[in-house]
């Protein structure tokens, strides 16, 4: 009775870690995708700050109008391709990136 129970214990084990082998298998990982998308974002955010920081004062409308329109440009981009597809936390994880290497000297 004793052994059944020790080969049931063992069966169950065995079971769990092979199904969990075969999950991390199935499972598709997009971590090189999300990287690169992360960076792209983060090149946008740079260069969109870049321009606040140059004219902290003024409103869109009234910056140079290649700037103006650079930054609708970067604005743009910013919502359809960063905001829109990534999760929130690494929207605010690139901002604040941005941020502290900007406010740090890097």
């Amino acid at each position: 009775m004793g052994s059944i129970l020790w080969l049931l214990i063992g069966i169950v084990i065995i079971s769990a870690i092979s199904g969990s082998l075969i999950f991390e298998f199935l499972t598709p990982h997009s971590d090189s995708s999300m990287t690169s998308l992360e960076k792209k974002c983060e090149d946008i955010a740079k260069e969109g700050f870049r321009i606040h920081v140059m004219y902290p004062d003024l409103q869109p409308n009234q910056l140079p109008s290649a700037d103006m329109n650079r930054l609708m440009y970067l604005d743009e981009i910013w919502i359809k391709d960063c905001v829109s597809r990534l999760p929130a936390e690494s929207v605010f994880n690139i901002i604040q990136k941005v941020e502290h290497d900007f406010y740090s000297g890097e």
